[in-house]
């Protein structure tokens, strides 16, 4: 289904207020997640599988807007696989979070119409665990969990649009 924001979308500019993001093959994410299925990520960068992709509504189709993503921290642990149990267990403390990324969709700014028109897929985003990585990777520790968020960023026009920063996006996770 559609996801939302959820309480605390009050207060947000009216560009993205109404701004809906549905999760394209929702039921491999969910399988995936169900399975407790990992993605092996190198310090050379692998594109995320299965790729992110949404299909958005609600946006102002004349209004420009900026999509991307970043990654948190799901816990504060760090997991091991036990191959007797074909499961994964947590095996102590997670280790400092690496330096904190977003990925800008290549197509941003574009106007709400465009984002609409199609589904948006995050196609060229990698992953890395190289924390020296100078490629603009997003920059994930080995054996942790992590939550993908999801925000659209309305693009205000306003000479002073920093001091509507907090009411200019919306944030979305699945």
């Amino acid at each position: 289904g559609w996801a939302g924001e959820g309480p605390g979308a009050s207060g947000k500019n009216r560009h993205v207020c109404h701004a809906a993001a549905r999760l394209e093959m929702g039921s491999l994410w969910e399988e995936f997640n169900r399975l407790g299925t990992e993605m092996i990520v190198t310090k050379a960068g692998r594109r995320m599988f299965p790729t992110f992709q949404v299909k958005l509504s609600g946006l102002d189709p004349l209004a420009d807007y900026v999509l991307l993503m970043d990654f948190i921290p799901l816990d504060d642990k760090r997991y091991r696989y036990a191959f007797h149990s074909s499961s994964w267990l947590a095996a102590g403390r997670a280790e400092p979070a690496a330096p904190g990324r977003v990925h800008f969709h290549p197509d941003s700014p574009a106007k709400g119409a465009q984002w609409m028109r199609q589904i948006v897929s995050f196609d060229k985003l990698k992953l890395t665990n190289n924390l020296l990585d100078d490629n603009g990777h997003i920059i994930l520790n080995s054996m942790h969990r992590y939550q993908p968020r999801f925000h659209v960023v309305f693009v205000d026009p306003r000479r002073d649009s920093e001091r509507f920063a907090h009411q200019n996006f919306k944030s979305f996770s699945f």
